[in-house]
């Protein structure tokens, strides 16, 4: 299995809009470090099969793809409908395009109905092969807790506490994708527990009532005993080189481009 980190940006990326002459601000992030240069969050899973699951749509998607030299997946599973993670969600007609059929995506019907109503065209019944001059999508309802089949991948997905509201978790096998997460319950837990790799959600060092920080992962790494723990969704407080040298073994910062062999 191959795992590829498109981006691994909090809500604003790094740097966030802004700054003085309107250059970014990169808070504790060095700007001379590549790998603090961090686009919206998103992962593409790829299965020995050579099938590819995306997850999530990030509005910086088309660069992520195009930079990564992907031009087909063949599922999309919605970890929640905040926009940083379904903004992109029109550059799918390109894979349509690509794939000549319906992608289908996956998500809790709360995610679903609320891109629905934000991408309600997308929604149609598809008449535009071959061209696809929208997205077409084929819909699934998943349920925190389900065991199922995604394109042949077995997965387990649980339900994670976002600060007010909730979001999607995924365990493929050995792989595990916690992202936006502030709270998991014993259910989830152990859905996690002895997983290879888990990737999770990171905000910054200090708490936040909506994300996870460094020691609030740390307290839920010794409980689920990953072989190896890879930080996402990072703010501007958390520099790539500061992790580097501060985080424990087999705890490491994610950096967009990054692949990992499972």
């Amino acid at each position: 299995m191959k795992v590829t980190f498109l981006g691994c940006g909090a809500s604003a990326g790094v740097p966030m809009v802004g700054g003085e002459n309107g250059q970014g601000i990169w808070g504790a992030c060095d700007p001379l470090e590549p790998k603090n240069y961090r686009t919206r969050s998103s992962v593409l899973i790829e299965l020995k099969s050579h099938q590819r699951i995306l997850i999530d749509t990030s509005p910086d998607i088309r660069t992520q793809l195009l930079r990564e030299q992907i031009s087909k997946v063949d599922a999309v599973i919605y970890t929640h409908a905040h926009a940083d993670h379904i903004a992109g969600l029109d550059e799918l007609r390109s894979i349509n395009r690509m794939i000549g059929k319906p992608i289908p995506i996956y998500g809790t019907l709360e995610t679903i109905e609320e891109i629905k109503s934000r991408f309600s065209y997308a929604f149609k019944p598809w008449t535009t092969a071959p061209h696809f001059f929208r997205p077409a999508l084929k819909v699934n309802i998943l349920q925190y807790g389900d065991d199922i089949e995604v394109v042949g991948e077995h997965i387990q997905t649980l339900e994670q506490y976002h600060g007010f509201g909730k979001t999607l978790g995924i365990r493929f096998d050995q792989v595990a994708y916690c992202t936006d997460v502030m709270d998991i319950d014993q259910k989830g837990l152990d859905i996690l527990t002895g997983v290879d790799t888990w990737i999770v959600g990171c905000l910054q060092r200090r708490p936040h009532p909506a994300h996870a920080w460094l020691d609030k992962v740390m307290e839920w790494r010794e409980i689920i005993r990953p072989r190896r723990t890879i930080l996402t969704h990072m703010g501007q407080d958390l520099d790539w080189k500061w992790l580097y040298h501060n985080l424990p073994d087999a705890v490491e910062a994610a950096y967009d481009g990054l692949k990992v062999f499972i």
